[in-house]
């Protein structure tokens, strides 16, 4: 698979991956460690690359735009900030996830569980109570 690694994880994060095969790339090395996150989510769907972060505002940019691409795993707080520990639960999930990433997916991992929500993700503005 291809991914953009984005600036809330580390560069090893990228490199583990290349290490056991997959494309992947950090936003410093496309110079784009300070860019805001509109610049990285058209970088991730030029290149058709998975958006791996921390940052919850991807997933908001993706709800507010209502496209199917690109994919999305989010790494919530509580599973540490080791990239190697990022690294192992991305890989030992990887099969079970490929197909909703390759449709257009958010998954999100969390220490207990892990969400994936089919894209294009529904926002809900105009609500009424």
């Amino acid at each position: 698979m291809r991914f953009l690694i984005d600036n809330a994880l580390s560069p090893a994060v990228a490199q583990a991956l290349n290490e056991v095969g997959h494309d992947a790339t950090h936003v410093r090395d496309y110079g784009l460690q300070t860019a805001r996150d509109e610049e990285v989510f058209s970088r991730a769907v030029e290149e058709n690359r998975v958006i791996v972060s921390a940052d919850t505002d991807f997933g908001t940019l993706l709800a507010l735009r209502g496209v199917c691409k690109p994919s999305l795993i989010l790494y919530r707080r509580q599973t540490g900030y080791l990239p190697e520990k990022q690294v192992e639960l991305l890989l030992e999930n990887l099969e079970r996830i490929q197909n909703s990433l390759e449709k257009g997916a958010v998954v999100v991992f969390e220490q207990e569980r892990i969400r994936i929500r089919p894209l294009p993700i529904q926002y809900e503005n105009d609500r009424t109570d």
